[in-house]
């Protein structure tokens, strides 16, 4: 009864279109997940993850849980997500995607999960790294480590999401280090980002994760752009 009247004077809205959640609806409502534009890439070794880091990184797994577009319902948790303090939407899409995970052989091989991590600039600013949920909740399904130590931002870069492909493909110069050479030597990583557009960060961080002994590398995000 408390929480019914609760939900009364402060309605819990739903995180994609802004309609009032029912009792039994949590995040995002039933309408809005039916609407969610899923990949289905874990199936597609040929999938458009894969291609776009073909020859650049070498890759055991890829995949992204959903299709962003612009104005998109995507866009829009991903805009609640990054800058309206919703982690929860992180988790849920963690959650999700783990689900489908963890049911596939080449998945269950992971080691240790590994967010692509801020710069501790904006990571202060923000008061969180938008990805961390979702890799906890990848890494929870997935029976394997979570690691958001040894990969690090050495620069700070502007926000990359809405600008055109072009002009996000000259304007990242990006700088990541490893802390620690032997937690992960020999082991399979399970890298995890937001969203993948040109895929330069997910490149930068893989350049650096390689220089760890006997690495295997896979990645995952929560969207990749049409």
């Amino acid at each position: 009864m408390v929480i019914n009247l609760l939900n009364l004077f402060f309605p819990k809205v739903c995180l994609a279109c802004q309609n009032h959640l029912t009792d039994n609806e949590l995040h995002i409502c039933t309408a809005c997940r039916h609407q969610l534009p899923l990949t289905n890439f874990h199936v597609d070794m040929s999938n458009a993850v894969h291609k776009m880091m073909y020859g650049r990184i070498k890759l055991e797994q890829a995949t992204a849980l959903l299709h962003f577009s612009k104005k998109g319902i995507v866009q829009q948790l991903m805009h609640n997500l990054k800058y309206r303090g919703h982690e929860v939407i992180g988790e849920f899409l963690g959650e999700w995607l783990g689900e489908v995970l963890k049911n596939h052989e080449a998945y269950k091989a992971i080691d240790a999960v590994v967010p692509v991590p801020l710069h501790k600039t904006k990571q202060k600013q923000r008061g969180y790294n938008q990805v961390d949920k979702f890799g906890r909740a990848l890494a929870k399904a997935l029976e394997a480590d979570y690691n958001s130590e040894t990969l690090i931002k050495a620069s700070a870069t502007k926000t990359q999401v809405f600008k055109d492909r072009l002009k996000r493909s000259s304007n990242i110069d990006e700088n990541f280090t490893i802390s620690d050479y032997e937690t992960l030597k020999h082991k399979h990583i399970l890298l995890v980002d937001d969203i993948i557009t040109t895929g330069a960060t997910i490149e930068a961080c893989a350049n650096a994760l390689f220089e760890i002994e006997g690495l295997k590398l896979s990645i995952a995000t929560m969207a990749i752009t049409d």
